[in-house]
């Protein structure tokens, strides 16, 4: 055979058997797709064990329980309404990657989170946070409380406090100091009469600060007023304004009653007395000498509204949220110049919240200020209300 021939039939061969081995290949492979069936995963028992749905149903915490993929199985209107979870994810990271160390060591863990606010003007929500396994299946159960309001109420504790020892601390130890000095002037009467003198303003700071705190702790824990009753409006005024006749005198300042007469609210005559007082003594304190108070009465619907206008420096806006805090002052140095407790607007929220009302304020730097105390009307007889006054038109 000639040799060109011979390498085209070795060559033929030699296709033919690669042809041979690449057919075959593809024959194995398609047999070994069709025999081949990947492992399935163990299945996922996604039920609760017995009786856990009937519990949490009725807790009062935000509850929430994950499959062992993190998927929320169950969660509490609670959860969902705080933003703990949405559609069947769990939102908050801290809790996943608690859920997570419990699942793997099944040990039960505490702690204590923040999460964005929900409600408006709130900028965060603590949660009092308790996870823990739940059956043999990899699920856990996330329980949250929230203890926002408990958190802000220790708060307000702490201030008050501290507060009460503070204002406290300052005349005591006037007072203290005071003595000493006039032991130290036995020989010198002017310096006597002089120190005496600073001794009974820090007396008489004192007593009205520990008759504040006596009538606020009274009023503030909710019990409903002892012996309520029918409360004329006119006998009120006049009587708040007896009280402050003296301090209103020392600057040249009129007190002037007016409004509707005859009106009568339900409720404790004492505390109407006592909110309408620091009310006056108030605006007393802040306006200049030689100007007016005018306190007058009118029907509002089914209320009365009793306001106090003054002509006195007013209250910047920033500060008007919080003028009813306790212990807050817009001018700290005029309130303890003419021995302000920090009490007194305290007090009148409280009297007004306790007789089923409000007291609101209107106010304007540089053209004084009106607090309008509104009580429900005894007998609740809905009146016309008259047409609106400009506040500060009645105290000019």
């Amino acid at each position: 055979m000639p040799p060109r021939l011979l390498i085209v039939n070795e060559l033929l061969a030699s296709l033919a058997a690669m042809g041979g081995f690449v057919l075959g290949s593809f024959v194995m492979l398609a047999i070994r797709r069709q025999t081949y069936k990947p492992p399935e995963p163990d299945p996922v028992d996604d039920t609760l064990p017995p009786g856990v749905a009937s519990v949490l149903a009725v807790l009062p915490s935000s509850a929430v329980v994950l499959d062992r993929e993190d998927r929320v199985l169950r969660a509490s209107s609670a959860a969902r309404a705080f933003g703990l979870v949405r559609g069947e994810s769990l939102m908050a990271a801290e809790l996943l990657a608690l859920a997570r160390k419990v699942r793997r060591d099944g040990e039960i863990r505490e702690s204590e989170i923040e999460t964005a606010g929900r409600k408006f003007g709130q900028e965060s929500t603590s949660f009092a946070v308790r996870v823990a396994p739940l059956g043999s299946h990899g699920q856990v159960l996330v329980l949250a409380e929230d203890q926002t309001e408990r958190q802000r109420v220790e708060a307000v504790r702490r201030d008050f406090v501290a507060n009460v020892s503070h204002e406290l601390k300052t005349p005591v130890g006037a007072l203290s100091l005071l003595a000493e000095t006039i032991e130290d002037a036995a020989d010198d009467p002017e310096a006597v009469k002089r120190f005496s003198g600073r001794m009974q303003h820090e007396a008489a700071r004192l007593t009205y600060l520990v008759q504040d705190l006596i009538t606020l702790s009274r009023i503030q824990g909710g019990e409903p007023i002892p012996a309520p009753g029918q409360v004329p409006v006119d006998e009120t005024v006049h009587e708040a304004i007896d009280r402050c006749n003296t301090k209103a005198a020392a600057k040249d300042i009129t007190l002037v009653a007016g409004g509707t007469e005859g009106l009568k609210v339900w409720g404790d005559e004492e505390l109407l007395v006592t909110a309408l007082r620091n009310l006056i003594d108030n605006a007393v304190a802040y306006s200049p000498d030689h100007t007016r108070v005018v306190i007058s009465a009118r029907p509002a619907g089914n209320a009365v509204e009793v306001s106090v206008s003054d002509q006195g420096i007013g209250i910047p806006e920033s500060a008007q949220e919080r003028i009813f805090e306790r212990f807050f002052r817009v001018d700290a140095a005029r309130s303890r110049a003419t021995g302000g407790t920090g009490l007194g607007l305290a007090i009148v929220k409280h009297v007004a919240g306790a007789h089923g009302g409000e007291v609101t304020v209107w106010s304007k730097e540089g053209s004084g200020s009106t607090f309008t105390l509104r009580l429900p009307a005894f007998g609740g007889q809905a009146v016309p209300v008259p047409s609106t006054i400009i506040p500060q038109e009645a105290a000019k």
